[in-house]
């Protein structure tokens, strides 16, 4: 059975298919293992060396790896559910794969040892950068590159090594597989015999443009340092540094920029809490005159929401905090400012009914939440009612919803008037909500 490489996707004709992954577990006690039985078919299908997405389960589960090229044996120490391992494997594929322009998975990986870089290329769409993420497998993409064929040294990543140690010792390999722990083989030293100069005069170029390469290379192995080590921090601490950038950016008065916007963007996927960033947004960005300035930061707050139901649900708990906060001001307010962030497309219309099934104290007290989802109860019966007369036939329905700021003082209106419509365009350009282009 296959299934969609990029699984977001629900097209039945979507043209990148994929195996849908099968794990066998093997052995029991401490010696019980996960096999990944199709994990060569998969890899193919991705694009990918077998070794990546086996590496990424390892990395995210804090289990040990086994490469077994010879009887193509893809193995994850520990029982693990196949569902749980498709379920990784999806981020695996998020990050690794599919295009950050294009969300195509028709990428390469083009790694520079020179550099300690890693670059993607799509053929689809012809985009080509760095691969933006400091997983823990880029170090292992470093060192073992899709060019290389570990096949060619053994059965496993490191019987190369292993066979040379053997055959000093006298002993010879086995074949059997080996932790990935070691990293690929490395070319043996040269050697002089008794310590004899082979001529060659060593060096080291003084010249002011040496010098200043040499320290770009220090500075950008300092701030990698730095990078990785965010990623060992507490959520709450990554929470905290995103938290610092955005209130630098916002006293600075630079939100509106929209490079401000894709580097705030870009340090939330790297801190890996893009999803819970609607939180902290509605926190520095928003009081009682939310308003305007959900306006005014719409094209930000869209980086973070748009098409994400998880991301769309945490701006509603910040939304309830923020009415919380200033309850005179804004209480009486909450079904216009639901109807602003649906017109301006910031939540969608599932999210904000699927907000009002459910009173929750997870942001607030039961009581005020309560309170905000009987004040939103005009605006939500709306928009419920007119997802039923949009379902009807456009030659039965000749009806005009409109909702007003005076919805929760006089009954919802209803005009004639030709064509159906649900959403009052309040900017010009809430229609075509493009990411990429803002």
């Amino acid at each position: 059975m296959s299934v969609n490489v990029n699984r977001n996707v629900s097209d039945v004709f979507y043209r990148y298919k994929m195996p849908r992954l099968n794990a066998k577990v093997e052995g029991k006690g401490n010696g019980i293992k996960t096999v990944i039985v199709n994990m060569p078919d998969i890899a193919k299908a991705l694009g990918r060396p077998p070794t990546y997405p086996t590496k990424y389960f390892g990395c995210e589960l804090g289990a040990q790896t086994l490469f077994d090229f010879k009887n193509e044996r893809f193995i994850v120490n520990g029982s693990h559910d196949a569902n749980k391992l498709q379920d990784l494997l999806d981020g695996f594929i998020r990050k690794f794969v599919l295009c950050p322009e294009c969300d195509n998975p028709e990428t390469d990986l083009l790694v520079s040892t020179k550099r300690n870089t890693i670059s993607q290329g799509c053929k689809a769409c012809g985009f080509h950068g760095l691969l933006e993420s400091n997983h823990k497998l880029v170090t292992f993409i470093l060192k073992n590159p899709p060019t290389l064929n570990p096949a060619s040294q053994g059965s496993s990543l490191t019987e190369g090594k292993r066979s040379k140690r053997s055959k000093k010792n006298g002993d010879s390999t086995n074949g059997e597989a080996q932790d990935d722990q070691d990293a690929v083989d490395v070319p043996p030293e040269t050697t002089l015999k008794n310590g004899e100069d082979d001529g060659t005069e060593w060096t080291v170029d003084v010249s002011e443009e040496a010098v200043r390469a040499r320290m770009q290379d220090l500075t950008e192995g300092a701030k990698n340092m730095t990078i990785n080590d965010d990623l060992e921090k507490t959520e709450k601490e990554r929470i905290d540094i995103l938290y610092v950038l955005v209130k630098t950016k916002r006293d600075a008065n630079q939100l509106e920029d929209l490079n401000v916007q894709k580097e705030i963007a870009n340090e939330a996927d790297r801190l890996e809490v893009k999803i819970k960033a609607p939180l902290l947004l509605c926190e520095l960005l928003f009081d009682q005159n939310i308003l305007s300035q959900i306006k005014k930061y719409r094209k930000l707050i869209l980086r973070f929401t748009l098409n994400d139901k998880k991301a769309q649900r945490y701006l509603m708990g910040g939304i309830e905090q923020v009415v919380a906060l200033h309850k005179d001001q804004l209480m009486a307010k909450v079904p216009i400012i639901l109807k602003v962030l649906y017109d301006l497309d910031i939540l969608s219309e599932a999210a904000i009914i699927e907000w009002s099934e459910k009173v929750s104290k997870k942001y607030i007290s039961k009581e005020i939440s309560q309170e905000i989802h009987d004040k939103a109860a005009p605006f939500i019966k709306w928009l419920k009612e007119a997802e039923e007369e949009e379902s009807e036939s456009e030659e039965e329905s000749d009806v005009e919803i409109e909702y007003n700021d005076r919805a929760q003082l006089s009954p919802l209106k209803q005009k004639v008037q030709g064509a159906p419509t649900r959403k009052i365009v309040e900017e010009d350009d809430v229609a075509d909500v493009d990411i990429d282009a803002i």
